[in-house]
């Protein structure tokens, strides 16, 4: 089963739009509520991190043998380090964002501490696309 997302870029009306439909659909189905919590949150990261830094982009859930994967894929400028984005804490959002409550630098720590397995692919000008898989 495959459901896909758009997240448009700075489109703070509807974000968590992605999170809440893809947590809706876990619960029709049936799974864990702890495994719905845990995509809900990494999925709601990403969307976040998608509109603030990405420039908009999609969001992807794949279900089937026995695992999810969430693919969020962005038209950003890329993380010129991943491993700084990686620490807790670290933030490249701007003075606007952060007085809206977003930017503390946790989207991508969070994101890997709620999957099972994290996978980030980026390079400069050619946006980001992280891979969270959650085992079922």
């Amino acid at each position: 089963m495959v459901r896909e997302y758009t997240v448009a870029r700075d489109d703070f009306e509807r974000a968590g739009a992605a999170s809440i439909s893809l947590k809706e659909l876990l619960q029709k189905l049936g799974l864990s509520p702890e495994l719905i919590r845990r995509v809900a949150i990494g999925t709601y990261e990403g969307e976040i991190n998608c509109l603030i830094h990405g420039g908009g982009g999609k969001v992807r859930a794949v279900i089937e043998g026995g695992k999810i994967q969430v693919i969020i894929s962005d038209h950003g400028p890329g993380i010129p380090d991943v491993e700084k984005a990686m620490q807790e804490g670290w933030s490249t959002a701007s003075a606007e964002i952060r007085a809206k409550g977003f930017g503390a630098g946790m989207g991508l720590p969070n994101m890997k501490k709620v999957s099972d397995k994290l996978e980030i692919e980026t390079a400069p000008g050619q946006g980001t696309t992280v891979t969270m898989t959650f085992n079922c």
